[in-house]
């Protein structure tokens, strides 16, 4: 790596970046957010490559979640508590299912950045340029709205650092706790719609009951009140990410102060260009989004990039393929994995593939296609003998109404009622949930079936 610098990306291809109109205002701004501390630190993001080469060894489970893109207008502390604890209550039920830890990781604390599908919307007789996301220009159609703005970058890194402040303080406070968790679970299966998901409820209360007469309670064991959770983001705009770069004085390697991991998107994963170059040179673990159009030859040649001393815990394949085609693409990338012997985490991404246009005209996501795909990852993976090891999923605490389906049915002509999200929409509280139990049945089928496996062996 002696011949990486956390600015060598910007010899390469550069696409779904904005071109600011003030080379100025940008360096003045790149200046200042050097000067700053980074959001986190290395020895947080190694712990977590480490939590995540168990994942690819089926030692543990990944859930990773939060929000299309964060809004600089709908940020409060109500909000991040609300995904945190859902985020709690899907980790706990996923246990349950796996028998192994669930590594938690949010979208949150830097998801500010979108990639957008053209450069340039239209609205009548008006075309615009697109809205990237509010660390680089402002929803409202308007051409001065749309002008991208370097000093988001620092409005973002402020409410980044005052996110992962109150997710700290969540993590370790006692708002964790199991008892606490599983209560509000309880809530959830207490409703008539979801009477399917009672049984497991139970026995989570039975196992919590044992060890509570066993003596294990949040009073006698400090892992029962806390949590680690960890932060990610697609590293999209790379002005920001230099910026917040840092040399690690202790392994004297880079890491990407930003966020614990980083992903690169479907549309900016060229092995030759700019987001490859500059994750390639960091320390943190790496996402890389696989869509139907990535081949097995671009795939050996992004692992060979990013992960080229093929460490556990340092990449992860995140699929989105759509319901109905992940049998037509995940078994070629998975072979494409077993003939270069690489170390990777496979996880599931059901929700870029299945967005739709309602007929209400609203963009919505059907629950049915999202579990749909869920399962086809898990058939695939058993078909192949490879793990499964985490979903990824665009969600929300909040009671939106951005996705139909789920035990509430939410509705096309529900849409309206609180469609908030500024670009995908995202599973609500109660759709997360369900989807959770629904996961952990599969996980629940799939350690039955390795254990049959081992007493038949």
């Amino acid at each position: 790596m002696s011949n990486w610098q956390k600015t060598t990306w910007r010899d390469k291809p550069r696409v779904q970046m904005p071109d600011y109109p003030d080379a100025a205002v940008l360096g003045a701004v790149e200046e200042k957010l050097g000067t700053y501390p980074p959001l986190v630190f290395a020895g947080e993001a190694r712990r977590l490559k480490a939590h995540l080469g168990d994942v690819a060894r089926g030692e543990a489970f990944l859930l990773q979640g939060g929000d299309c893109a964060e809004s600089f207008k709908d940020f409060s502390a109500d909000a991040i508590r609300d995904t945190f604890k859902v985020m709690l209550q899907m980790a706990m039920v996923l246990t349950y299912g796996a028998k192994v830890p669930v590594v938690k990781v949010g979208r949150m604390a830097g998801q500010f950045a979108k990639p957008r599908s053209a450069p340039t919307e239209a609205k009548g007789d008006q075309e615009l340029p697109s809205y990237r996301g509010d660390i680089i220009n402002e929803l409202d159609f308007t051409p001065e709205a749309r002008i991208p703005d370097p000093a988001k970058m620092l409005q973002a890194y402020t409410q980044a650092a005052a996110t992962l402040n109150l997710l700290r303080a969540f993590s370790t406070g006692g708002f964790a706790d199991m008892h606490r968790v599983h209560q509000w679970t309880l809530g959830f299966t207490d409703a008539e719609d979801a009477a399917r998901y009672r049984d497991i409820a139970a026995r989570i209360q039975d196992t919590i009951d044992f060890m509570a007469a066993a003596g294990i309670t949040a009073d006698t064991t400090h892992e029962f009140s806390t949590v680690e959770f960890y932060t990610s983001h697609e590293a999209l705009l790379l002005e920001y990410e230099e910026a917040l770069t840092r040399l690690d004085s202790t392994s004297g390697k880079w890491l990407a102060g930003s966020g614990h991991m980083i992903w690169i998107g479907d549309r900016t994963r060229q092995p030759d260009g700019a987001h490859v170059e500059f994750a390639r040179g960091v320390q943190n673990p790496i996402g890389l989004k696989c869509g139907p159009s990535m081949t097995s030859g671009h795939l050996k040649a992004l692992m060979a990039r990013l992960n080229p001393e093929n460490e556990a815990g340092r990449l992860t394949l995140i699929t989105r393929f759509g319901a109905g085609s992940v049998g037509e693409h995940l078994p070629r990338l998975i072979k494409a994995v077993e003939e270069e012997g690489a170390n990777v985490v496979w996880t599931c991404d059901p929700m870029h593939g299945n967005t739709i246009k309602s007929a209400s005209g609203y963009k919505t996501r059907p629950f049915d296609s999202v579990l749909r795909e869920v399962r086809e990852f898990f058939a695939v993976h058993k078909a192949e003998g490879t793990i499964p090891g985490g979903v990824h999923f665009e969600m929300t605490g909040t009671d939106v109404t951005e996705c139909t389906g789920g035990v509430r049915a939410v509705t096309d002509e529900d849409l309206s009622d609180r469609y908030h999200t500024a670009c995908d929409p995202r599973l609500n509280a109660s759709q997360s949930l369900e989807l959770a139990f629904l996961v952990a049945e599969e996980l629940t089928d799939r350690r039955n079936a390795l254990a049959a496996a081992a007493r038949a062996g």
